[in-house]
């Protein structure tokens, strides 16, 4: 079954949104990928700071006027020109069906095309950036223990819109990964506490635009594999690639997700509290979603199984690293993270 192609109108190099656009300097971002070196990011010919990462994508703050007040993040795993425009083309419709179809708030956007002179081809998606201390992995810490409740209770409701919207016709179905860090508060300056009601979030990992139509998987998830190790493609195609993406298309399993990374986030002593919290949401504002209660047996089950997986997934991307770089003397175009505490 071939997956559906989004006719969205589409310029050559940068697509941003139709309010409100993101100017691009795509000068400036291409002296930016050609400077940069994958084995030492840090050290990149023009001046950037690394500030996050994802399993196939790298987060910039690229320190030039130009982009000040935005995020970038790198995605070095196209091939063709049509991978580049089939997912930019579904970035763009993910973010619009988020905004304007099911009411969640998502930061300005544009997207990118780098065509770097050896290696995959990259988009950027560029992101405006919101007050770090307002993610909701720092509100979290920061927060009291009443208010990181009020902040948990409104990602409950954000995610049961899309849970909602899925309900709603049989056309289109999105995933989406609910985890704390994906989640801040619209604000100007980080308040002390929050209030039951007077909670506005944005969600802001968009560019894993997870969209299903009739069934089928619009997001070509082939490009998860562009990260992998080498020796290992053929075996998480078989074994993984499916259920890893599948759960953020099931509102039981992306509420464990949501709940199971707060080990992760060093807040473990909040998932009894939540489990309770969700388990009321469920059944008092979101019984007609089909949810089913969360247990702390099955969110430490889930925690334990996905720490273990990553870490030796990591560890294994380093090891083919090695391979590539310093015995087949090959270039390696992806930033690998440093240890991630799990």
């Amino acid at each position: 079954m071939q997956r559906w192609v989004i006719p969205l109108p589409f310029s050559d190099w940068c697509s941003t949104m139709d309010a409100e656009a993101i100017s691009i300097d795509l000068k400036l971002l291409e002296r930016f990928e050609d400077g940069i070196d994958p084995l030492k990011p840090h050290e990149s010919a023009i001046p950037a700071r690394i500030i996050g990462y994802g399993e196939i994508s790298t987060i910039f703050e690229i320190l030039e006027p130009s982009f000040a007040g935005f995020a970038c993040k790198r995605l070095p795993v196209f091939r063709t020109e049509d991978e580049m425009q089939e997912y930019e083309q579904l970035f763009h419709e993910y973010n619009r069906v988020l905004s304007e179809e099911i009411g969640i708030k998502v930061p300005r956007y544009a997207s990118a095309r780098v065509i770097p002179p050896k290696g995959n081809r990259v988009v950027y998606c560029i992101q405006e950036r919101l007050l770090p201390g307002a993610i909701g992995n720092r509100l979290i810490h920061t927060l009291p223990i009443d208010s990181v409740v009020v902040l948990f209770r409104a990602v409950l409701a954000e995610m049961a819109k899309v849970w909602a919207y899925n309900a709603s016709q049989d056309r289109v179905r999105l995933g989406l990964d609910a985890q704390i860090s994906n989640w801040a508060l619209s604000c100007d300056t980080v308040p002390g506490d929050l209030k039951e009601g007077g909670v506005e979030l944005v969600y802001i990992d968009t560019s894993t635009p997870l969209m299903r139509v009739y069934g089928v998987e619009q997001l070509n998830t082939e490009l998860f594999l562009r990260g992998a190790p080498s020796f290992l493609v053929w075996f998480i195609r078989l074994f993984f690639l499916k259920d890893v993406v599948g759960r953020y298309y099931d509102f039981h399993l992306a509420v464990v997700d949501l709940l199971a990374n707060l080990y992760k986030e060093g807040r473990p002593d909040l998932i009894e509290p939540l489990i309770r919290e969700t388990n009321r949401f469920f059944s008092c504002n979101a019984s007609g979603l089909g949810a089913n209660p969360v247990t702390y047996r099955e969110v430490r089950s889930y925690y334990r199984e996905d720490a273990m997986i990553w870490r030796l997934y990591q560890w294994l991307r380093r090891f083919d690293r090695f391979l590539q770089t310093r015995l087949l003397r090959r270039h390696y175009c992806h930033i690998l993270p440093g240890a991630i505490k799990r």
